[in-house]
């Protein structure tokens, strides 16, 4: 979809589609008063006649309206002034996008910021309604035969501003147009069957990326690099697949060489079956989900890459799948992290941070000045926190904060739990120097525990995406979460 600037008057709009907002008891936006004078009072007439309520996301198409060169004119109700808050401008933009989609007109104009929404500016509500638009835009048949021809959508969309506000506004349609590539990409990736979507896979995806931008540089780990490495926590998990694991690093250097990057670590797994300690049959087809953190990684520098941000940035994606074959780890296990520190293998379905710990490990080598990390790592996070948020936890203060602050920004919300020391004892083992897992309690949690044993050395958070990367049900499929978190937090380093 195309997102451009105009600035004509709303009275003299031609095309396909002019989009008017109507407020409490009927109130048409500034534009729409304009457009009503030139139509003879046609839409004023309307909405006295009960036609229309206003109420949020309520939408009206009228064709053909005398006085008009616009073929359609869209009238979307955003309800009380003083009860429109972020939710609601989503449900209101949403509520456009299915009118529009279900009328078939190709190109529309809108007027953003005639919605009055506190606190946030024009650059936000265009850049929101971009991000919206795109992704309802979006759609996986790549897989099935004999495909039905869609209805042919919205392609263009123009924001009616005025002329000061140009520079702005196209830096909000650049923004939103990055972050939506990066989020079809790690959609796409995530609703790939594991049988198409394997280590191997991802590693070409990855170099797909690095073909498309000089600045991007690709290194590629195979099995026997990771055994000199000495990483036995993550070959633990690959020990039962018949796919080889891979250690996939993408070097995005879009700022001085001395500058330390940003480093972003995914978890990979492609397929989590839950290994020796087999997860239960309902449902386990959407473990090819698991690789979400990966693909959100892949995404972000996609994001990052078209919008040739000034940042250093590292990718690092250990991609594996977790299979309960002869030569699979055992509960009871023990092996030997990267960082020496040995792991007591309690259950192989916790078997994310297995991976990610020696990732974590490895992600020292680059001197970062952060390093976040993002994976589907627990059931335990949808328990507390259900659908909505995203968990993070970390040992810097000032990071989480800014994680928080941007999530809230581009409403792709996180929530912090706890990381006290308190909770290390549940992953103390008597045979090694930690345990897997910590026992029912606080799941969520005695992960974060663990991967924080291998993140002394720098700035760390940890993004637990497990309720928020996938939707279940009948809309099934991967959510491109939280590029937008990650592309938003590294925009704000840069400004």
């Amino acid at each position: 979809m195309e997102f451009i600037v105009k600035h004509n008057a709303p009275e003299s709009a031609r095309g396909a589609c002019q989009i008017i907002t109507v407020g409490q008891a009927r109130k048409l936006s500034p534009s729409g008063q304009r457009v009503d004078k030139a139509s003879k009072g046609y839409l004023s007439a309307i909405l006295k006649r009960g036609d229309m309520e206003a109420k949020l996301g309520q939408t009206l198409l009228l064709s053909s309206v005398p006085g008009l060169a616009v073929q359609r004119v869209l009238l979307v109700g955003c309800g009380k002034e003083s009860d429109m808050n972020e939710r609601g401008f989503s449900r209101v933009i949403n509520a456009i996008a299915g009118a529009l989609a279900a009328s078939g007109a190709r190109e529309a104009e809108f007027y953003a910021d005639e919605i009055k929404l506190k606190g946030r500016d024009l650059a936000w509500k265009i850049r929101h309604s971009a991000l919206l638009l795109s992704n309802s835009e979006y759609h996986f048949d790549q897989l099935k035969s004999g495909k039905q021809e869609r209805r042919k959508g919205l392609r263009k969309l123009g924001f009616n501003i005025a002329r000061g506000e140009a520079a702005k506004a196209r830096s909000a349609i650049a923004e939103a147009s990055a972050i939506s590539a990066g989020m079809e990409l790690a959609r796409d990736l995530g609703n790939l069957p594991a049988n198409v979507c394997t280590p191997a896979y991802l590693a070409r995806q990855a170099r797909q990326l690095a073909k498309g931008d000089k600045r991007v540089r690709l290194n590629v780990l195979e099995e026997a690099d990771m055994k000199r490495l000495k990483m036995g926590s993550l070959l633990s998990v690959s020990a039962g697949s018949r796919q080889p694991a891979k250690l996939i690093t993408l070097e995005y250097r879009g700022a001085a060489a001395k500058q330390q990057p940003i480093a972003l670590v995914g978890k990979g797994v492609t397929f989590d079956t839950g290994g020796i300690s087999l997860k239960p049959g309902a449902a386990m087809d959407e473990m090819k989900f698991d690789m979400c953190g990966a693909a959100s990684v892949l995404g972000t520098l996609k994001a990052v890459s078209q919008l040739q941000l000034p940042i250093n940035v590292v990718g690092i994606v250990p991609a594996t799948e977790n299979m309960p074959d002869g030569l699979a780890t055992k509960p009871g296990d023990i092996v030997s992290s990267m960082s020496g520190q040995t792991i007591e293998i309690l259950n192989t379905d916790a078997e994310g941070r297995l991976i990610l710990c020696d990732a974590l490990t490895y992600a020292d080598k680059f001197k970062p000045c952060c390093v976040i990390d993002i994976a589907t790592l627990t059931g335990a996070c949808i328990v507390a926190l259900g659908k909505i948020p995203s968990a993070v936890l970390g040992n810097d203060r000032a990071l989480i904060d800014d994680l928080i602050k941007c999530g809230e920004q581009i409403e792709d919300k996180i929530w912090e739990l706890p990381l006290w020391d308190e909770y290390q004892d549940q992953i103390k083992s008597n045979f090694a120097d930690m345990a897997n897992i910590g026992g029912r309690d606080a799941g969520t949690i005695t992960a974060a525990c663990f991967l924080s044993r291998f993140t002394k050395t720098y700035k760390w958070a940890h993004l637990d995406i497990a309720g928020t990367a996938w939707k279940s049900g009948e809309d099934k499929g991967a959510t491109g979460r939280p590029v937008p978190l990650l592309t938003q937090y590294l925009l704000s380093q840069v400004k």
